[in-house]
């Protein structure tokens, strides 16, 4: 409408004050774009937590010996494995996403191509890893009985390394391209069939403790099966989609220096919580605050699933414009992105402290493991106040391929803030198990203030500029740029020395 301009608007002055602002319309519409990217991301999320759930739940059937072993070895896949795979997965999505706003399909079938097979390769060094569990445990003095059972789990689980290695890339390709129902149904079947699967080899048949893990192995591979089958069928792969070649076995340099920093960024925090167990264990009365440890990091993980799912949706979004060289579409979806992050971490901040006093009801009965979700439940709340702008954050560098930044903040805010902050309340000034958490929340303060610097301190237009640059990398292979191939890095370079942490 030509009289736009006169309809009633409410200006924010949140972006270039000399150029542009946010209207209440364009808000809306981003926000719809936005939540109808994460919505399914979410089901998909918590349709995974539940599935977590069902597996616990075997595991504590079994026996003590058994549960602990099981957990032992879940957290080792955690940290050497699952961690692993997921962050440097990761690394494609800047390529897939601004490739495919770049119109680019090419680029975006041979990243996926290049990614599974990095990722294949990765998995085999990793199996070795899980095969010696055993060996490394017995080393570091742990019980040889609950690691003798938790290497079996692994053995049993190691299929699942090359499941993850080929689902991870299949559903980056596929959100890049706005495409995140498939993932949600086929995550939906498979959790239908992980039930009847664990009481058949685990109820049924008795494999224990095996049987949990092949269960697990089984429904991921369900899941990965029927995704591929509803895609193919459903000809959502063609516009996009090319043969792999030989192509797929070069130009791996921009997938590395994307991938590594990515994988750096995701492990941190996820090592951050296994550390926090450990700690626990040096603390007075240990079995209750390892307990009450392991039921606040189940909340935790649930809380997160709606901030992660924005941050893949706000991560999409910006590679999308920026590689359609549309820099104030992609300042616009980052802003609306930390907004709505901002009233999740309120929400999740009121759920916590309003369930302090009911939450660890639902997993025990023990008064002093009660008391101490109690009073670090509230604290949690805070810490998501944090959590949830920084965990958006880090979909925006992503989207913008910077992972490098989002690696640096998350180590100087986890490990140089939050730890001596943990270590210190913990320990020597007597907040005990309260002050783990304390150190968790100077963690997510810092993390949260450092990661909005970063991001409402972007040259957007810059941003696009790379885009345009990183999408033309493999300029030989798509025959419409006029980039030489010397310059495959110049993308990649500004990464360096942002906060001269990892270069």
């Amino acid at each position: 409408m030509c009289n736009q301009t006169q309809q009633t608007h409410l200006y924010f002055h949140l972006l270039d004050p000399e150029k542009h602002y946010l209207s209440v319309s364009e808000i809306i519409n981003e926000t719809k774009s936005l939540l109808r990217l994460a919505f399914p991301i979410i089901l998909t999320g918590l349709i995974l937590y539940s599935r977590s759930i069902i597996s616990m739940l075997f595991l504590g059937h079994l026996g003590d010996i058994e549960l602990a072993a099981g957990s032992l070895a879940i957290a080792f896949a955690n940290i050497t494995g699952y961690s692993v795979l997921s962050g440097l997965a990761l690394g494609m999505e800047p390529l897939c996403s601004q490739a495919f706003g770049a119109q680019k399909p090419k680029l975006l079938s041979l990243t996926l191509h290049r990614y599974i097979v990095f990722l294949l390769f990765i998995s085999i060094l990793i199996s070795f890893l899980w095969v010696n569990m055993f060996n490394i445990f017995v080393y570091l003095h742990q019980d040889p009985n609950i690691t003798r059972i938790g290497q079996k789990y692994l053995f049993f689980a190691l299929p699942d390394l090359f499941t993850q290695s080929l689902f991870h890339p299949i559903r980056i390709y596929l959100r890049a391209q706005g495409i995140t129902h498939p993932v949600t149904l086929s995550t939906l079947i498979s959790t239908v069939l992980h039930l009847p699967i664990n009481l058949l080899l685990v109820s049924q048949f008795g494999f224990g403790v095996a049987g949990v893990a092949a269960s697990a192995s089984i429904s991921n591979f369900f899941v990965l099966v029927s995704l591929v089958v509803y895609v193919w069928t459903a000809g959502l792969h063609e516009p996009t989609w090319e043969k792999p070649s030989f192509e797929c076995l070069t130009g791996w340099r921009p997938l590395l220096k994307l991938a590594a920093p990515s994988c750096v960024s995701v492990c941190l925090e996820w090592w951050w919580y296994e550390i926090m167990i450990v700690l626990c264990g040096l603390l007075v009365n240990p079995k209750a605050t390892v307990a009450s440890m392991g039921i606040l990091i189940q909340t935790t993980s649930l809380i997160y699933v709606f901030p992660s799912s924005l941050s893949f949706a706000v991560s999409t979004r910006v590679g999308n414009e920026l590689g359609a060289n549309r820099p104030y579409k992609a300042r616009l979806s980052a802003v609306v992105a930390v907004f709505v992050s901002t009233m999740m971490g309120l929400s999740a901040s009121t759920f916590a402290s309003s369930m302090k006093d009911k939450w660890a009801m639902m997993f025990t009965s023990d008064s002093e493991i009660l008391r101490l979700t109690s009073i670090a439940l509230p604290i949690l709340g805070l810490c998501e106040l944090g959590n949830c702008p920084q965990t958006v954050g880090c979909g925006v560098l992503r989207g913008s391929a910077r992972p490098s930044t989002a690696a640096n903040v998350n180590l100087g805010a986890f490990y140089l803030v939050g730890m001596p902050v943990a270590v210190g309340l913990g320990f020597f000034l007597g907040f005990g198990f309260s002050g783990l958490w304390l150190g968790l929340l100077s963690a997510q303060v810092c993390c949260a203030g450092l990661m909005l610097y970063v991001v409402g301190s972007t040259d957007w237009d810059l941003q696009a500029k790379r885009a345009q640059m990183l999408t033309c990398v493999d300029s030989k292979l798509l025959d419409d740029c006029d980039e030489s191939k010397g310059d495959e890095q110049e993308p990649l370079d500004s990464f360096r020395g942002d906060f001269g942490l990892l270069n």
